[in-house]
């Protein structure tokens, strides 16, 4: 028994781990560079046929939960690509009919968490575009009713883990979040009652923790979180006790371990990211020795799975 254990671990142990990929977005050339990820090593090894060209200004990307497909907003000609995912080599392949036309000046895409609908905002004619994708090849096709309005000058969007709600921050005078629910055969956008809600001056990103109990934005000019619990039949957002919290100096990006202990934000002008826990009602308490020291002029953030 105990040798069968043994050599099933030891089967485990040697069995390949999946190919894992990069790919990274380049404004200045418009294209995608895209790597094989060496799992035991860290190391980065070129694509045959990378960088992959977009058309123009690739500022945003977006996988498919299945990981076979990849979208990429092009800001400098209003469109989002669409790309098919070789599964053994990484290359990629545009999907039937790509580029997608979309708003002026898209800022960023999301796909719902179950893979049917992605959403791109477009900062210039303030709305977002709602777009069913083709489960099998992964083309977009527009949804009912798309565009749908949002405050001015829509940025960053979040579409929560149960994949029925979309939030938007609308930055510069407006100073809000929007929020509207998913229909789930169609894809449309509705405004939920109260949209939208308020933040602190400049939103500039938002996420919804893993359980879709919370959500959380970060506001460049008063260097704050705003944290909201989230209504999870409405989709309504009601801002946590304590909320907004302070951070450090020009906080541009969020991101929450999946585990929804915590919430890390970089902040831009201090050069540190600072951490807090999350408390049972979305409160925010600073990790100890937070924040941590970063390089120059920190502008993004991921954490693994």
């Amino acid at each position: 028994m105990v040798l069968a254990a043994l050599a099933c671990s030891w089967a485990l142990l040697a069995t390949p781990l999946p190919a894992q990929f990069v790919y990274v977005a380049n404004v200045g050339d418009a294209s995608i560079s895209a790597y094989r990820l060496n799992p035991k090593t860290g190391v980065l090894t070129a694509i045959s046929g990378s960088p992959f060209s977009t058309g123009g200004g690739p500022s945003s990307l977006a996988f498919h939960p299945s990981s076979r497909f990849l979208y990429v907003v092009n800001d400098g000609v209003n469109t989002v690509s669409g790309y098919r995912i070789d599964d053994k080599t990484g290359a990629l392949t545009a999907v039937p009919n790509s580029p997608f036309q979309t708003g002026t000046l898209p800022e960023a895409v999301a796909v719902d968490p179950l893979g049917r609908f992605a959403y791109v905002t477009s900062f210039l004619t303030n709305t977002v575009s709602g777009y069913r994708i083709d489960a099998k090849t992964g083309p977009l096709t527009q949804v009912e009713g798309s565009p749908f309005p949002t405050g001015n000058h829509p940025g960053a969007l979040a579409v929560d883990p149960k994949a029925e709600f979309v939030y938007v921050v609308n930055g510069l005078s407006v100073n809000t979040v929007s929020a509207y629910r998913i229909d789930q055969k169609s894809g449309a956008l509705t405004q939920v009652t109260g949209s939208p809600f308020p933040t602190g001056q400049l939103p500039v990103a938002v996420m919804a923790n893993p359980t879709g109990k919370f959500a959380y934005v970060t506001n460049l000019i008063d260097d704050t979180v705003s944290g909201y619990s989230i209504d999870p039949l409405t989709g309504v957002l009601t801002p946590v006790p304590g909320s907004p919290f302070g951070a450090g100096s020009f906080p541009d990006s969020v991101a929450i371990d999946h585990s929804s202990h915590f919430v890390y934000v970089p902040n831009g002008s201090d050069n540190t990211v600072s951490a807090y826990i999350i408390d049972c009602d979305g409160y925010l308490s600073p990790v100890s020795d937070s924040p941590f020291p970063t390089g120059a002029l920190p502008f993004a953030i991921a954490i693994t799975k």
